[in-house]
């Protein structure tokens, strides 16, 4: 009696590759590792990786992970030990929180303010508070999402109106054109055009919150920049971070060869985040930025965390 013909193709995986490619992963994290400063997190983007590269991985010590689709997420947590600490660095959309927030230690792509009230939403509703970092749109790309610089300051100047109780006064006679004289340096440095810095100084949040209320015509704010109260924040608008923590910035920088430019957008970055940093926001410590083709002149420019997929796992596998 004669075997039946194969139906289909047969693909049988060698010992021998299966542990070339468990010492290539725990080599190239030996290496990176090895270059990489202590106190620099290294985020492993594991995302489209099946879990038995994450285990070897996490065999070779690894023990943060991110990924960028709901779905993975919460399929590969309980695969996973229970000591991973997970993070989410794809976009989010609102109506995916439950597969995320319950394991995530970290949701680095908030992108929206809207995005912001969801997670407080929920947070509070699950008795639970949410680290997140506030993407900043750095690349030239239109397709990346984030805030700008405005957006960002002044949310985190009416987070610390509204959960520090920093009220300090601007003086009701300073005008926009003596303001940005006056704060040029500091302007320049946070990265920020004098052209935004202008827009800035009209009453954002209702622009940015969408409030119902009109700005009083004394503007409070915190000392973000050195007690000059920039941006300008509304006493009486509702704060939406309750049960969140903004723990820093994250970035992308362009997709492009030309390292200068890189370069350029790690710098604008760094320059905001230490801004705010200087002004002692709680608990604002994270930089998050550079991947596997930048993350070396990330760190030179400051970064506390990188994001780290092909140069760990090699290519994807969708």
């Amino acid at each position: 009696m004669s075997c039946p013909a194969p139906t289909g193709h047969l693909i049988v995986i060698s010992s021998e590759h299966s542990e070339s490619r468990n010492l290539m992963i725990k080599d190239n994290l030996h290496e990176i590792n090895s270059k990489l400063p202590s106190d620099v997190t290294l985020v492993a983007v594991s995302k489209f990786h099946p879990v038995e590269r994450l285990m070897e991985a996490y065999a070779a010590g690894q023990r943060v992970f991110a990924e960028s689709r709901p779905q993975e997420l919460s399929a590969k947590v309980p695969q996973m030990p229970a000591d991973v600490q997970w993070h989410f660095i794809g976009h989010l959309q609102t109506n995916k929180l439950k597969l995320v927030l319950p394991y995530v230690s970290l949701v680095q792509s908030v992108d929206s303010l809207h995005l912001l009230q969801a997670i407080s939403t929920w947070a509070v509703a699950n008795n639970k508070v949410i680290d997140v970092l506030l993407e900043l749109h750095l690349g030239a790309e239109h397709t990346k999402q984030g805030f700008t610089e405005d957006e960002i300051l002044s949310i985190l100047a009416l987070s610390s109106l509204k959960s520090a109780k920093m009220k300090d006064e601007v003086p009701q006679t300073a005008s926009s054109s003596s303001f940005l004289a006056q704060n040029k340096d500091d302007i320049s440095g946070a990265g920020v055009s004098s052209q935004t810095a202008s827009a800035s100084l009209r009453p954002l949040p209702t622009i940015v919150f969408g409030a119902a209320t009109p700005c009083p015509k004394t503007p409070v704010g915190p000392s973000l920049l050195h007690g000059r109260g920039w941006p300008w924040v509304c006493e009486d608008t509702p704060a939406p971070l309750k049960s969140i923590r903004i723990r820093g910035l994250m970035g992308m920088a362009s997709n492009t060869e030309d390292m200068a430019q890189v370069e350029r957008e790690f710098a604008r970055i760094e320059a905001l985040y230490k801004r705010i940093k200087a002004s002692g926001l709680e608990g604002f410590d994270t930089l998050s930025i550079g991947m596997s083709g930048d993350w070396p002149l990330a760190v030179r420019h400051g970064a506390t965390m990188v994001r780290i997929g092909t140069d760990i796992f090699g290519p994807r596998e969708y």
